[in-house]
């Protein structure tokens, strides 16, 4: 499946990272199978509710998530999954 990052997405990215390099790995490998499989059991994908409600989150490692929503490209109309944002826990939550 096909990436869009979201402008929120990439300035958490780079806060992170700033804060935290050792994370550049996990993170890449999670955006990596969340492209080829969004529902592996090691990303624990699951659905958001209430006011997230169509947001969906995964895991990066223990205590840091992505939150993302499948839609569809505005072009081409292709599956996309789209990025929007990252971090702790309490940070996405």
């Amino acid at each position: 499946m096909r990436l869009l990052w979201g402008g929120r997405f990439k300035r958490d990215f780079k806060r992170l990272v700033k804060k935290n390099p050792q994370l550049v790995d996990p993170i890449q490998e999670s955006i990596q199978q969340l492209t080829e499989n969004p529902f592996h059991p090691s990303l624990n994908t699951h659905k958001l509710l209430g006011e997230l409600s169509g947001v969906w989150s995964c895991s990066i490692d223990y205590s840091n998530r992505i939150l993302f929503e499948f839609s569809e490209h505005p072009c081409s109309g292709e599956a996309v999954i789209f990025l929007l944002t990252l971090g702790s826990h309490d940070e996405v939550y």
